[in-house]
This record gives structure tokens, C-alpha cells and sequence, in this order.
């Protein structure tokens, strides 16, 4: 015998009761709220350690660009740099480490930056190009030239030469 096929029910329809507004207010428990206070703790110590590390070296940048700096009772070591240049930025980077090692009370590393007016007089004033170091006196007088890139550890001797 042939089996028959049953014919499906039609499904009954479903009707959704829009559910009454919760009057219950969602409240934090101590846990949420102390999370709460965690993280906002962290952002702010994030956005204030960077703000500080932003103006201090926004600081440092501008004193080291400051070529008025000149002669004033240290002797200097001035870069002069192009920053689109490859071997000033590691001149750069070089000097500056040696500078620091020599010790900022006793010898001060500016940037002649050739992008600026004042960069440019500087270095038409004493007739050099990028990747060149000008060492000055106390005075502000010109006693030495280091043109081409140079190793830390060889700047670091020069400089305390200069003492």
C-alpha cells in the first residue's frame, strides 16, 4: 500500500505583546562603579604622561633650534642639518648623544635647521653645507669644523677636546 502524504497544518499565528517600559532604573553595583574609576584613572594618566612627554620635548626642540645661544659663556656644538637629509638625521642623532654624554652643563648642541632663515644665514655665513658640525667657543668664535658623518664614541672625544 502507497503511503499518502499528510497535508501540514498552517501554523498559528503568533502574537507579540509589546512589553510594558521597565520602571526599573539600571543600577551599578560597587564592582561597576569602581571598573568605572579604573579606567578613566588610566586614560588620564595616559593622555597627561603623554601631554607631558609632548611638551617637554616641544621644549627641548625649541631651545635646541635657539642659535642666539651662541656665546653665551659655553662652548657650542651646532649641526648644521637639512632634515630631509638621510646622513643629517644620523649626524643628528650621533652628536646629540655625544653631546649629552660630555654633559649639558658643559658643552650645548644646537641645530642649524636649513629650512629656516636663520639656519641658512648661519651656514652661508660660514661657508658649509649639510652633515657639518660648527664648534664655537664661549665667546660665539668659530674654532673648528667636522664636515661628513662621524661615530658617537668619536664625537665624544672631540668634544671633550674642546673643554
Amino acid at each position: 500500500m502507497k503511503r499518502q502524504k499528510r497535508k501540514a497544518k498552517p501554523a498559528a499565528k503568533k502574537t507579540v505583546q509589546p512589553s510594558a517600559p521597565s520602571t526599573k532604573a539600571k543600577s551599578f553595583s560597587r564592582r561597576d562603579f569602581l571598573r568605572f574609576g579604573r579606567n578613566w584613572g588610566v586614560a588620564i594618566a595616559a593622555v597627561s604622561g603623554v601631554g607631558w612627554y609632548t611638551v617637554r620635548s616641544v621644549q627641548a626642540a625649541i631651545a635646541e633650534h635657539d642659535l642666539s645661544r651662541i656665546g653665551n659663556g659655553l662652548p657650542t656644538i651646532v649641526q648644521i642639518h637639512d632634515p630631509n637629509c638621510m646622513s643629517c638625521l644620523a649626524l643628528q642623532r650621533e652628536a646629540r648623544s655625544a653631546a649629552c654624554e660630555v654633559g649639558e652643563d658643559k658643552i650645548q648642541f644646537l641645530v642649524a635647521n636649513l629650512q629656516t632663515g636663520e639656519g641658512r644665514r648661519l651656514a652661508t655665513a660660514h661657508g658649509v653645507g649639510h652633515v657639518t658640525l660648527l664648534v664655537f667657543d664661549e665667546r660665539g668664535r668659530r674654532i673648528d669644523t667636522l664636515v661628513g658623518p662621524n661615530t658617537r664614541d668619536a664625537l665624544e672625544q672631540r668634544f671633550l677636546g674642546y673643554l
